[in-house]
């Protein structure tokens, strides 16, 4: 039952009686249904539609928090700053606040968290398990930031700046669509025309899957993905022999088709749909 301190992690603070309809109208996720102890994951996006930030939101108190990484939180708060306008909204980093990841029906008692820790379900999956905000350093844990991103990618659950570059992917892409990472009812927000017209067209050729190396050697992060002369794309974070990556799925469907197999270098990959995804997968032979 591990939790996880996430030092590469900050929380952002949005106070103020207008937050709610401010963050309504710039970011991908509702803010209007978040259910109270759910961090919910969200994003803002560049007017052409692509991830600029990626973020769990929640409630706290009469505001929101925004779990977001940590060397991106400055940024986050200044882009926040500049669609504020008017509005009587706050919106701070807030150094004294910690985060960790619990899973697999770990509790924080035991001595490992103070009163006062909120605990938040993720969100983007159940067996993602919980996080966890608490004053920095009154908090110990019993597994590692390496064991957290382990259980995340065996999951298939991409991260920005690990699994995507920022400014360069489309939220369908970083599978936000099949995390309840955008809303496709709520009213417009910043790049909702793109993301919207993507959703309808069914135009998302390119996501990012889970792949395991056959042969049980570590996957390389970085390693371009190919199958035959076809390039695929290209490992994002891994873990051992799993790991992540962002593949043009028209493309490998076409390898499936001539019955060449997927590799990074000489080694061959399994690539699996994630458990939790819905979209046209091609009928791969499975990873395990």
């Amino acid at each position: 039952m591990p939790i996880a301190l996430l030092p590469d992690r900050a929380v952002i603070v949005i106070a103020g009686e207008e937050a709610a309809s401010f963050l309504q109208g710039v970011v991908t996720c509702n803010i209007e249904t978040l259910e109270p102890g759910e961090a919910r994951l969200g994003g803002l996006l560049t007017p052409q539609g692509k991830i600029l930030f990626d973020f769990l939101i929640w409630r706290s108190g009469e505001g929101f928090r925004l779990d977001c990484p940590a060397d991106q939180a400055p940024a986050l708060a200044k882009r926040l700053t500049l669609y504020r306008l008017r509005a009587k909204v706050t919106i701070a980093v807030d150094p004294t606040l910690g985060l960790a990841a619990a899973w697999d029906g770990a509790e924080t008692g035991g001595g490992k968290a103070v009163p006062g820790t909120e605990r938040l379900r993720d969100g983007r999956l159940p067996a993602l398990g919980e996080r966890l905000v608490f004053a920095e350093g009154a908090f110990s844990a019993d597994a590692t930031e390496a064991d957290y991103h382990a259980h995340r990618i065996a999951l298939g659950i991409p991260e920005g700046g690990r699994d995507f570059a920022y400014g360069d992917a489309f939220p369908h892409e970083a599978l936000m669509d099949q995390l309840a990472g955008v809303d496709f009812r709520k009213g417009c927000y910043v790049g909702q025309e793109v993301v919207s017209r993507m959703q309808h067209r069914g135009t998302a050729r390119t996501r990012i899957v889970p792949v395991v190396s056959r042969d049980g050697e570590a996957v390389s992060s970085g390693a371009e993905v190919t199958a035959g002369p076809r390039g695929l794309g290209t490992v994002g974070s891994v873990a051992g022999a799993r790991g992540l990556a962002m593949l043009r799925l028209d493309r490998l469907a076409d390898a499936v088709a001539a019955g060449e197999p997927v590799r990074t270098g000489a080694t061959i990959l399994g690539v699996e749909k994630p458990s939790f995804a819905i979209f046209a997968f091609p009928e791969v032979t499975p990873a395990g």
